[in-house]
């Protein structure tokens, strides 16, 4: 596992839209786990550790 990736592996854990934004970017997966953070915090991270580990 990279650098890069376990960063984002625990700011998955810590602030969910912004791992999936620093993984893919500005676009619907981001407005996604914006979303699912928003409704409740542990939906957006499960969101987000899968957007990070499946790249």
């Amino acid at each position: 596992m990279s650098g890069s990736k376990i960063v984002n592996v625990i700011l998955a854990i810590i602030l969910p839209p912004l791992a999936v934004f620093s993984a893919r970017g500005w676009g619907t997966e981001t407005i996604l786990s914006i979303v699912l953070t928003i409704c409740a915090w542990f939906p957006g991270m499960l969101y987000a550790l899968f957007v990070v580990l499946s790249d």
